[in-house]
């Protein structure tokens, strides 16, 4: 009779687990993270950590303009995320969220230039929408149609449309700029506010606040109780299935894309016409990447994606103060920022798989 070494431990898929359940799981994780990062923190810096958590609050809610910046930063971020969640629910991997944004922004900011004198304002505004959602549909529907009818590589084919639309931005920036040699257009229309959407109030970021909200429940209600959101989870579960079952899945993919791509042009409107109201290939600011992982943390779940927009604005507006206050460079809060995501996401696999610990490492083989 021999002794046969086992493993100390194997991973096993778990079963549908209590809500509360996950919930304590991922709440552990940030208070790991949090542990962590204090240590970090006193170790490379030697400041208190609970005064650099401090901060972090005081940065997004110290002021009232603090927080409509915060607020803002939150719809601009979930619109993009709710761009993407049908295509990675039906498995379609967008990556090309950030260049549907900004030819939304350059569509939107060539209407305010080129026609911003010569139609009513109420005219004006409603051909910058109808621009902006179209110029990002169809910059989302050319990978969508290779993809549908040669199976290309989508994640690669949208990556490269980024470039292509950054480069884009560039050119007329060049062409627009104003005054001339600086590289950068100056505030479109500030004179006669020309495609400026309306103010309510004395808040500037209401307005946007409020569409993201509304497409929020419709994208809520179309994932959820529609025969187009069934298809999305269908092709998304098994392309194979889908077509047994007579759903077209190149259509699918098509319409979701066009979906997809005319809600980030809607955001590159809201961009130039609700706030910036000029165009730079920095506006989309990152956020068509960062999107990808608010949709996962959400599981394209609308309303879960909300809570890890917040998530990710808070951390990086906090981060910023951090930088400003303490004087530390910009690598170190965004080091604290990316721990404390690498766990929220990590506790993922906890929550789908648990650890079995044998009692011994060794079994008895005849």
């Amino acid at each position: 009779m021999s002794k046969v070494k086992t493993p100390r431990f194997h991973i096993s898929k778990r079963g549908i687990i209590p809500r509360r359940q996950t919930w304590l799981i991922r709440g552990a994780a940030i208070v790991l993270a949090l542990i962590l990062c204090a240590i970090i923190t006193t170790m490379m810096t030697g400041l208190n950590p609970v005064k650099v958590y401090t901060t972090i609050f005081e940065g997004n809610f110290s002021t009232s303009r603090r927080i409509w910046v915060l607020m803002q930063n939150i719809a601009i971020l979930l619109a993009i995320s709710l761009a993407m969640a049908p295509a990675y629910k039906m498995r379609f991997w967008n990556i090309g969220g950030e260049g549907q944004v900004l030819v939304g922004c350059l569509a939107t900011a060539a209407c305010m230039i080129v026609i911003g004198d010569k139609v009513p304002n109420a005219v004006l505004i409603i051909i910058m929408l109808i621009a902006a959602v179209a110029a990002g549909a169809v910059w989302a529907f050319i990978p969508a149609f290779f993809k549908a009818k040669f199976n290309t590589n989508e994640t690669l084919f949208t990556l490269m449309m980024n470039y292509v639309g950054l480069q884009l931005v560039a050119y007329y920036v060049i062409v627009w700029e104003v005054p001339k040699g600086s590289g950068k257009i100056g505030i479109i229309n500030q004179a006669t506010q020309a495609g400026w959407l309306p103010q309510i109030g004395s808040y500037k970021y209401l307005l946007n606040i409020l569409v993201v909200a509304v497409i929020t429940v419709l994208m809520y209600i179309y994932m959820n109780y529609t025969k187009q959101g069934y298809e999305i989870a269908v092709v998304g579960e098994s392309e194979n299935t889908a077509r047994y079952v007579g759903i077209n899945v190149g259509k699918v993919i098509m319409r979701t894309l066009i979906l997809s791509g005319a809600i980030c042009g809607l955001t590159g409107f809201l961009l130039v016409a609700g706030t910036n109201h000029t165009v730079t290939t920095t506006l989309a600011g990152g956020r068509g990447f960062t999107a990808v992982m608010v949709a996962w943390m959400g599981k394209f779940n609308p309303v879960a994606m909300i809570f890890a927009s917040f998530l990710i604005a808070f951390l990086e507006q906090g981060a910023s103060e951090i930088s400003t206050m303490y004087s530390l460079n910009q690598s170190f809060s965004d080091i604290l920022t990316g721990i404390i995501i690498f766990f929220i996401i990590g506790s993922e696999f906890f929550i789908n798989y648990k650890l079995n610990f044998n009692k011994t490492g060794e079994k008895e083989a005849q």
